[in-house]
This record gives C-alpha cells, structure tokens and sequence, in this order.
C-alpha cells in the first residue's frame, strides 16, 4: 500500500480484533516500572514482553507481580553485556510467532506511548492506521522539571522540553530524541539498537488525527541517572563486539561520571525556575500535567494499586535546594563550554591529519610523476608539485600540536 492508500479498515476482512503487543527490556528502573505497566495495559496493548536484564532493585519483583496478571510475559537475562538489539529483535519476533501481533511496540521503561488525540487510546488510534504501512516513526518528547535526588516525579516533570539544538548543545546534549517506531508483527523482524530502527520498509506515515507519540522521563533524579549510566557505559564496556556512537547520550554522560562532571551537567540540563518561566513565555517549555494526571486516574483501575501508588509517591521525592541547583548549573555551563572547545579542537586535528595524509599522497605520486619522466628523459614537470606538496604537508602537521595544546 503506498502513502495515498490509507483509507478502509485496518482489520483484516473489517471484523479481526487487532492483536497489540509490547516490548521491554528493562534494568533497574523501580521507581518507574508499574506505573508504565498500568498506562499500557489501559492503552489497550494484549500483553508486555519483558526480559529483566538482572535488576537488583526489586524491578523483577514487580514484574513477577505483573506477569501473575498474564499481562506480562517475563523472561530473565542476567547478561550485562548491552545486548539490546539481539533480545528485543528476539521478543519482537516471538510477538508475532507466539502471540500473532498485528502491531509491535518496543519500548522502554521510561517511555510512555499514546495518541497525540487524547480521546483515543493507543488501541483505537492503531485500529484505525492501516496495517500496509508496515512502520512508521513516533516522535518522542522530553520531559523535563525541577531536578530531584531521588524519586519519579511524575508530579515534577510536566513541561514539554522543546529546546533547540543549539540550545542543548550548549548544556551538554547533543539533540533531542530519535523518533521511535511501530512496526507490524512480522516472524523476520530486525530491531537495531537503540529500538528506533527497524528492517521493515514504512510505507507513510497516519492519517491526522492519528499520529502517536512517546513522552519521555530520561532524567528522574539523580538516583536514578546515575545509575542507568553506570548500567549503561559498564555494559558496553563488557561488550567489544558493540561500538556507540560518538553522539551517544549515555556513553557521554558515562565518561562525565568517570571524569566526575556528572552531577554538574545533570543539574545543568534541568530547568531552574528562572529558565522555565522564560521558557513558558517563549515556547522553550510547554507546561503539560497530562501524563501526571492520567497515572493518579489509573488508581482507581490498576492491576495493582499498590505498586502504581508506590510510583506516583510525592512524598518519596527529595527535591534539589534551588540555590544548590543554581550553583551547580553553573560549574556545569563552564564544563560544557570546555567540552565544546575540546571538541572543537580534536575535529580540527582530525581534519588535519586528513589533510596530511592527502598531501603525502598526492607527494607521493608526484614523485613517482617524477622518476617515470625521468626515465623517460621527459622534463621534470613534478619537481614544482612535489616542493609545494612538501610544503603544506609540513605546515599541516606543525599545526597539530598547537591544536593539541588547546585542549
């Protein structure tokens, strides 16, 4: 079906309930698990394809609870070793062969997947986009607020991050998120690292009116980030098969731990007061208690209120003094603006280099230019090239080691 084919029931014959399937792989993410359990489970999803990567912080209790319900499919792999791409791509395939998934969704434990019409749940919205799509991206959104120590704060991150790329370079981050993607259940799925690629080719994208997206609660607390880089940056390391790329958020965020600049740039990257009143005014950050609002709502039809509440505990927070959170905001802008000139100066040592290695080789073939004349009693027409090529070589790689002292 190409892009102007969208009309007609997604079902096949108009009549199959749609079969809605979920996948997850999760580490130690306690503070959030139930909650984004409930909200896809009121979504309407079938049933969430979990494998516990080896939490320790009772995240696989919770998910035991969950998969008593038969809402959840548990299965265990202790292996830290960043294997992503191979285990969800393996729960994405077992979602078709074993549960005959119509829609795929691969998730993450701090994602939060629905309709950008709040009257429709993920089901209706799905129901209605046509299967001959095949997949489509899924915008995602930050959200972001006053930093914490500990705790979920879903009553705390209710502004839409809306920052520019320039604006987030200049506090540390490269970009905002990658669209994730839904894609049709399918036994010869691949699912690339990172779940915001897959092998299926998308034939468009929804109708108006049906688009989905993902909100987003990266940065909880200080508790919590602190110990998904170290999750994140000890599982890669583990792995030498895996090589993240340089833009990658956590991999960074990893290195500022090991090099103690953490704590700044994650207090840096979240809004203080001041920035959110001025963000309101210019569109920066959109005020948005909507996820908020529809956890507390799901207490009275959760699977297990207990574990939801547990989530949605205020109480639990431990909110950063704001005059600490403005002092450490700014040793964090002065470690992002040296980050930045670190950067700056290794591209250009980089390109220099590139450069060097180019003029060694256009010397080196005007010298063999050279001997061929030569034996050919042909006039050295290279001699000029090869003095000049000489010349810049020597220059580029001068310039190295002052770009080097830079840093």
């Amino acid at each position: 079906m190409t892009p102007g084919q969208r009309s007609g029931s997604a079902r096949s014959g108009g009549s199959r309930r749609l079969t809605i399937i979920g996948t997850l792989m999760v580490r130690d993410e306690i503070d959030i698990i139930a909650a984004m359990i409930e909200h896809h489970m009121a979504q309407g999803l079938d049933r969430l394809i979990v494998t516990d990567n080896g939490s320790v912080d009772g995240t696989a209790e919770v998910l035991q609870q969950y998969a008593d319900t038969g809402f959840v499919e548990l299965h265990h792999d202790p292996v830290h070793l960043k294997q992503q791409h191979v285990l969800v791509t393996r729960m994405a395939r077992r979602a078709r062969t074993e549960h005959g998934a119509d829609w795929v969704i691969n998730a993450d434990a701090d994602e939060f997947w629905v309709p950008r019409d709040r009257t429709l749940t993920l089901r209706t919205a799905l129901e209605a986009i046509p299967l001959g799509l095949n997949a489509f991206p899924v915008p995602v959104t930050n959200m972001v607020g006053p930093p914490a120590r500990r705790g979920a704060g879903f009553d705390r991150l209710t502004w839409r991050d809306k920052r520019t790329k320039e604006q987030l370079n200049a506090i540390g981050i490269f970009a905002q998120p990658t669209d994730n993607v839904v894609h049709r259940g399918d036994p010869e799925i691949v699912v690339a690292q990172g779940n915001h690629f897959v092998n299926l080719h998308s034939n468009g994208t929804p109708e108006p009116g049906r688009e989905l997206e993902v909100l987003h609660v990266p940065w909880r607390s200080w508790a919590q980030h602190e110990r998904r880089v170290l999750n994140t940056g000890r599982a890669y390391d583990a792995n030498p098969d895996l090589t993240p790329s340089p833009n990658h958020h956590m991999m960074n965020d990893y290195r500022r731990y090991q090099a103690g600049r953490l704590w700044y740039l994650y207090l840096l990257r979240l809004p203080q007061e001041a920035e959110l009143i001025a963000g309101e005014g210019d569109g920066t950050f959109v005020r948005d208690r909507w996820l908020a609002e529809h956890l507390h709502t799901l207490m009275d039809r959760a699977q297990r209120p207990e574990l939801l509440a547990a989530c949605l505990d205020a109480s639990t927070d431990e909110p950063v003094d704001p005059v600490e959170h403005a002092n450490a905001a700014t040793i964090g802008r002065l470690l992002a603006e040296v980050e930045r000139e670190r950067d700056e100066a290794l591209q250009e040592i980089r390109a220099a280099r590139r450069l060097a290695t180019r003029a060694s080789a256009d010397r080196d073939k005007a010298r063999r230019a050279d001997a061929a004349a030569r034996r050919g009693s042909s006039p050295r027409l290279a001699d000029e090239w090869v003095r000049v090529v000489r010349r810049t070589g020597r220059a580029i790689w001068r310039r190295i080691p002052l770009l080097g002292r830079r840093r």
